[in-house]
């Protein structure tokens, strides 16, 4: 849920530097837009992050001894 929230803050970000950037007329940017490919190519990579380093801890602690690893705790 982070990585996605951090994910649609990075769009938000985007987006708001696209409209900026198209509405300067000597840039000649006024199609500028991002596309659909890329907002779901990057909630796509924002999950995939967020499962790869959310799901590593979990499976090395989950292989743990819970007396284990309350000792040393």
């Amino acid at each position: 849920m982070l990585c996605l929230m951090g994910g649609l803050v990075g769009l938000l970000c985007g987006q708001g530097l696209t409209t900026l950037m198209a509405s300067f007329k000597e840039a000649k940017l006024e199609q500028a837009f991002i596309p659909a490919w890329a907002v779901a190519l990057s909630f796509g990579f924002s999950a995939a992050v967020g499962l790869l380093f959310g799901m590593f801890p979990a499976v090395k602690a989950a292989r743990l001894d819970p007396i284990e690893a309350l000792r040393h705790e």
